[in-house]
């Protein structure tokens, strides 16, 4: 046990989360308003382009920021949006919320532990 412990912490190890690939098609009027909220939610926006009259944005987007996403679109579009999502692939999670979660972590094992 001491010795798993003390590899596992000399390795510098890392919390990764899973980031989607996500394709939203939407009216040419909101596609400003649905770029903006796919940056608000750590989005990285590849590209768009045109499909039957409609936007296609594709984007990179952690799993945990697009629950919820489908009730946005659809507020903002008027419920004339659509989206698909595909997992890309694990990257490291950012140092604050890497720390907040380590943070949760040993406050539930002490919790645990008492």
């Amino acid at each position: 046990k001491g010795a798993f412990r003390q590899g596992f912490l000399s390795a510098n190890p890392i919390v990764l989360e899973p980031i989607m690939t996500v394709e939203v098609e939407v009216p040419g009027e909101f596609q400003g308003t649905t770029v903006s909220n796919l940056s608000r939610r750590r989005g990285m926006i590849l590209g768009s382009d045109t499909r039957d009259q409609m936007i296609v944005i594709t984007a990179e987007v952690p799993l945990s920021e697009m629950f919820g996403y489908s009730s946005d679109l659809r507020s903002t579009t008027e419920g004339k949006g659509t989206f698909t999502m595909e997992f890309l692939r694990h990257a490291p999670v950012p140092k604050d919320a890497q720390n907040e979660i380590i943070k949760e972590y040993e406050k539930q094992r002490a919790e645990a532990n008492k």
